[in-house]
């Protein structure tokens, strides 16, 4: 199941109005400049998991809400088919199924993942992101070059990353060929 831009990007912008949420707020719960905020409010800009993440915890709902529009309705068991996750394209060609949207109360968001290769970004910096919570990070195909809180670590088919996704973190494939992962994002446990 595909979304686009433009649906979320109108789905995000109405529940900011019925809620009487600035874009100076929505920003700043992003990390992003106002005016940047407001282009991605258009649906001219890529979002990515991690703002989309954000949004959703500021505005009450769950992110599959943002992603498809429903409200997720199972709570005893959710079963995914292959290829049946909700698929969002985002942040530099990463590829996101998400592998329980009609699950509702999740305490996790799991990903099936796909870094594609680019030979480019091998010599860039990572670009980086941050969220509230804690990540696992499983490799299934390839290589991911990893980056939390400036220390770097190449994960190969089997390793497993774990970590708090508050401090900065981002990632690329490496090794020539494209990574296929698994992405489990944890919500902060609240005292």
């Amino acid at each position: 199941m595909k979304n686009n831009n433009i649906e979320i990007a109108n789905r995000l912008r109405g529940l900011r109005e019925m809620l009487d949420v600035t874009t100076a707020e929505m920003a700043a719960v992003t990390g992003t400049a106002e005016a940047d905020y407001a282009e991605y409010e258009t649906g001219n800009r890529d979002f990515s998991v991690t703002f989309l993440y954000n949004c959703a915890e500021r505005l009450g709902v769950d992110v599959t809400e943002l992603l498809t529009g429903a409200t997720p309705t199972l709570s005893s068991c959710s079963v995914v088919r292959a290829g049946q996750g909700v698929i969002t394209e985002r942040r530099h060609l990463f590829t996101y199924e998400h592998l329980a949207h009609n699950f509702k109360g999740r305490t996790a968001e799991p990903f099936l993942v796909v870094a594609p290769y680019q030979p480019e970004a091998e010599d860039k910096p990572i670009v980086l992101s941050s969220h509230a919570g804690q990540e696992l990070d499983y490799i299934l195909e390839g290589q991911l070059k990893l980056v939390v809180n400036g220390r770097t670590t190449v994960l190969n088919v089997g390793d497993t990353a774990y970590y708090d996704s508050a401090q900065p973190h981002g990632m690329i494939a490496v090794g020539g060929r494209d990574c296929k992962f698994l992405a489990t994002v944890l919500k902060p446990v609240e005292e």
